[in-house]
């Protein structure tokens, strides 16, 4: 039996390198920041971890030597575009994760199995389900809308890439319907690729949304595409930016600040459609 004066137990692993900006939302939430020790160069959430924590990874790469450095007990990385980088460090004899979630469930279980592995478990699921909670309280706003829009996502634009899963069903939780959503179910970039943009013409989307990661979307470079004037959203304007940190990590940022964002844009498009349809 443990003395009463017993030093307490640490759960779970003490020296967490983070290779993406995921975990690092997610353990800053839960009061855990201070297993962190390396962070990706990508994270701005919350913007205090890059000024506290050492930046050792990109996204297809990583300073392993710096890694092996801060003696990490635990890494978290994302995908298979992560895997190259996984090996190396297990065959360095550390620890590794690498979650491969696509969709919004399947964000709210990592955030879960995450609390779990560093003994926060009942606050992880306290967050997941407040998390829930928002993203039921939005659906339950877009559901009033009296109309919803076709929108078309696009990741990349040289080539063209559609959105990924958790980004098709948070436009769908926002009001609108994702045009490609045969493409959101493809778990890798290639196979979300639009080898012709006429395709995105033919589905005639109402809102075009861009998340460039790691550039600014260029609405006028959009509109001027080679038949693009016929679009509804290019006709009437509807080009418009989600910044690709609040929505192209499958991490609270999506589910809050992401999902928000995109409803905002189908709330305004809902709006303006009266006096568009008198116009017409």
């Amino acid at each position: 039996m443990v003395g009463a004066d017993a030093l307490p137990v640490s759960i779970g692993p003490r020296r967490i390198v983070c290779l993406t900006e995921e975990p690092t939302e997610t353990l800053y939430a839960l009061g855990e920041a201070d297993r962190i020790v390396g962070i990706s160069g990508f994270t701005v959430r919350p913007p205090r971890a890059r000024k506290e924590k050492p930046k050792v990874s990109a996204f297809t790469s990583a300073k392993i030597g710096q890694i092996l450095e801060l003696r990490p007990d635990f890494v978290i990385g994302f995908s298979d575009i992560q895997a190259d980088i996984a090996a190396e460090l297990i065959r360095h004899g550390v620890e590794v994760w690498i979650s491969n979630h696509r969709s919004v469930d399947g964000t709210l279980d990592y955030i879960r199995r995450l609390g779990a592995l560093v003994g926060a478990g009942e606050r992880a699921n306290a967050y997941a389900d407040e998390l829930r909670r928002g993203l039921d309280a939005i659906a339950a706003e877009a559901a009033r809308l009296s109309q919803r829009p076709k929108v078309y996502f696009e990741e990349w634009d040289e080539p063209l890439i559609t959105g990924i899963q958790w980004v098709a069903e948070l436009v769908r939780i926002a009001g609108g319907d994702d045009i490609f959503p045969e493409r959101a179910a493809e778990p890798l970039a290639r196979a979300r690729i639009l080898a012709d943009g006429d395709e995105v013409v033919r589905r005639a989307p109402d809102i075009v949304i861009g998340s460039w990661c790691g550039k600014k979307f260029q609405p006028g470079k959009v509109a001027a595409r080679p038949g693009w004037d016929a679009i509804p959203a290019v006709r009437d304007g509807e080009l418009h930016e989600v910044k690709s940190p609040l929505i192209l990590q499958p991490g609270p940022a999506a589910l809050t600040d992401g999902v928000a964002a995109i409803a905002a844009i189908v709330r305004e498009w809902s709006a303006r459609q009266p006096a568009r349809d008198q116009q017409r």
